[in-house]
């Protein structure tokens, strides 16, 4: 019996998996162009605020495209949104491995962000509908660990690539991990998976927008991404400033967040189905925020005291900043009901790279004016009130 249940358990876990390797693809692009911001810059003849508009472009696009996208695509099979969407991924990095301008980049950032604007929510509402409710947290975890992965695995690989042959070459690897992808979910999903999940009418996703549950954790989302994307664009350049770290080192750094990341999105969705969503939310804000304090602080410390707080600091930043999102998105799901989960999703989705955007943009005026602490400093209100809304609620 216990073989039985345990062989169940695996395999409803196994289209999650699946899904993973779109955000693997999706986390490995989006997250491998902090650390090459300032070889990007040399190479285009920009400072390094002007070219972080490749970051600000492709999460406002996807902001503003991922609900539009999951409206319109609502009444196709949700295997055909996830390899039309993956396919669209693929191509842009094509374009951008062999763009010859920085204009002709944004374009390509462009149709990245509305093919991950409708692969994220799109794999996380079939994830958290096709598996028992017990398992929803972890099913939603391992979908959302395709990102994280990506950080732990994908970004080293991508920096070692970008340092070898060329930041476009870091492109090409992710084409490449697009079409394993489109494999993955071709073999891995079934072609009428989550067919039985009845798909709401336009009308029914407006009034969801209306759902003051719903808007609640959405303000939440909001400011928890302000302060993620307001750091960690510009995490390279406060490395390279604050303790003198070369390509090399930053690089090391970046991958111990990516791994703590990987630790904390699993973590959270375990600690979701044990002991509840809300507990695992307010304590990852706190400690969040807390890492933030502690980078603003270090800026003013010699870099030899530095080193020691930055680094927790880091790996505090991984580890919370995710375990975060999986408890918040199956409190979405469960606010926003079974049928809307996929809407729901979007709205987050929307909202968390809405977030992205303006948090990068303060990063980047903040990197402009020269006040390099100012960078931890933002992102830690961000979470203050992110942190005050969730107490509130």
């Amino acid at each position: 019996m216990t073989t039985m249940t345990e062989n169940a358990f695996k395999g409803a876990l196994v289209p999650p998996a699946f899904l993973a390797l779109g955000t693997f693809a999706i986390g490995t692009e989006s997250f491998m162009i902090a650390p090459l911001l300032p070889v990007m810059a040399a190479d285009f003849g920009r400072s390094v605020s002007v070219v972080a508009l490749l970051v600000v472009v492709f999460t406002l696009v996807l902001a503003l495209s991922s609900p539009i996208s999951t409206v319109l695509t609502g009444r196709l099979r949700r295997r055909s949104i996830l390899l039309g969407a993956m396919g669209i991924f693929a191509t842009g990095n094509l374009l951008a491995a062999f763009s010859e301008t920085f204009a002709a980049l944004l374009v390509a950032r462009v149709m990245m962000a509305v093919a991950a604007g409708l692969y994220i929510p799109a794999a996380n509402g079939l994830a958290g509908v096709i598996v028992p409710p017990h398992l929803r947290g972890r099913a939603l975890a391992f979908v959302s660990a395709g990102q994280t992965l990506a950080i732990a695995f994908g970004l080293p690989l991508g920096g070692v690539i970008g340092h070898a042959f060329g930041w476009r070459a870091t492109f090409l690897l992710v084409a490449v991990m697009s079409m394993t992808a489109i494999l993955g979910i071709l073999t891995g999903i079934p072609r009428n998976a989550g067919s039985d999940v009845a798909v709401p009418g336009l009308h029914a996703r407006v009034a969801l927008i209306g759902n003051r549950a719903v808007l609640r954790l959405l303000a939440i989302s909001l400011f928890w991404s302000v302060g993620a994307y307001a750091a960690y664009p510009y995490l390279a350049e406060y490395l390279a400033v604050v303790l003198n770290f070369g390509s090399g080192a930053i690089t090391a750094t970046v991958s111990l967040w990516g791994v703590a990341a990987a630790a904390g999105v699993l973590s959270g969705g375990a600690l979701n189905d044990r002991f509840g969503a809300d507990g695992v939310v307010r304590t990852s804000l706190a400690v969040l925020g807390l890492s933030f304090l502690m980078l603003a602080i270090a800026t003013a410390m010699p870099p030899n005291i530095a080193f020691v707080i930055v680094l927790l600091a880091v790996a505090l930043w991984g580890f919370t900043v995710w375990s975060f999102f999986p408890a918040q998105m199956a409190r979405l799901v469960t606010a926003g009901g079974r049928n809307q989960a996929s809407v729901a999703l979007a709205l987050n989705t929307s909202t968390m790279y809405l977030g992205f955007s303006l948090g990068s943009g303060l990063g980047a005026m903040v990197l402009a004016a020269g006040a390099i602490w100012g960078i931890g400093a933002v992102a830690a209100v961000a979470e203050a009130a992110a942190l005050r809304m969730e107490l509130c609620r």
